[in-house]
């Protein structure tokens, strides 16, 4: 089943109510969460919200990204379950309350919290504009565009900026050994995508940024997505990369020949399909045509 509610329940989410209160990002949210090892000491964790994704090694625990406040608890849980160990790092991918609504439950446990300085930005502000600035665990280590890297026992962990994409602050988690890639929100498989223009989204950026993905890792990446239409299919391939490189290029270019042909914005909303990306499915379309009218529309 779907999962609808993509970014309820979050405190960081409060100051973005009118556009996540729409249910925008799909399903019901799930009852039962899921906790997996998918290669190596690498695994991943669903509930509510983006994927998190986690490291178990003999050093301690890296995690990546945090969800809720009411489901953080449950992967902090089960890794306990793994060893007593220590949480060494609380990665986010960016800042959005789905993402980084949980890193409260984190305080006190994890020795730093790390981000690219755009996502740390956006953080702060959005808590701040939502008064909720005590409810957060905002990074303390952050990176710029050269990136960020660090060793946890056997596992060496490479933080990349590839530019703007979703939001201005997206970054890529490469677990080098287990060549495991979180992608965060850069790739939405086979969903319709939100696009963050207020925090610096731009489509022909990422997908350029998804191109760099493609260029930077290679055939035997598994890549964990942040959100995916199909709950099972939270990992994927660089044919999935490719897939919603095309989703985003379709958009642009069907959204770019309507403006061409005299359309209103108006009528492009009546779209219920991007042409040459059927695969893309579910509720949001019309942010994505909101997204690329207005990016188009600014270009000229």
């Amino acid at each position: 089943m779907e999962r609808r509610q993509f970014i309820q329940h979050s405190a960081l989410a409060l100051a973005l109510v009118s556009i996540y209160k729409s249910n925008a990002f799909a399903g019901g949210i799930q009852q039962a969460y899921q906790f997996k090892l998918l290669r190596n000491d690498i695994g991943v964790f669903t509930e509510q919200g983006g994927t998190i994704g986690w490291l178990n090694s003999s050093e301690g625990f890296a995690v990546i990204d945090s969800q809720f406040p009411n489901s953080a608890p449950h992967v902090i849980e089960e890794l306990k379950k793994l060893g007593s160990k220590s949480f060494k790092y609380l990665l986010n991918t960016h800042h959005h309350g789905d993402h980084t609504g949980g890193n409260i439950a984190f305080k006190g446990l994890v020795e730093h919290v790390v981000a690219h300085e755009n996502s740390l930005k956006n953080q702060k502000s959005t808590a701040e504009k939502a008064n909720s600035l005590d409810k957060q665990l905002l990074p303390d280590l952050t990176f710029g565009n050269s990136g960020w890297k660090t060793k946890l026992g056997g596992e060496k962990i490479k933080a990349h900026y590839f530019g703007a994409g979703h939001t201005n602050g997206d970054s890529v988690y490469h677990f080098e050994n287990a060549n495991t890639a979180h992608v965060g929100d850069l790739v939405f498989n086979r969903r319709y995508p939100f696009i963050d223009t207020a925090n610096g989204a731009n489509i022909g950026s990422w997908i350029k940024v998804l191109d760099q993905i493609s260029n930077k890792f290679d055939n035997d990446t598994l890549f964990i997505f942040g959100h995916s239409r199909d709950p099972e299919k939270i990992t994927g391939n660089k044919a999935d990369i490719a897939a919603f490189k095309n989703y985003l290029r379709s958009l642009l270019d069907f959204v770019g020949k309507e403006i061409k042909a005299g359309k209103t914005k108006e009528d492009i909303l009546k779209t219920t399909e991007i042409p040459n990306a059927p695969e893309w499915q579910g509720d949001g379309i019309a942010r994505s045509l909101n997204a690329a009218y207005a990016e188009l529309s600014n270009s000229k």
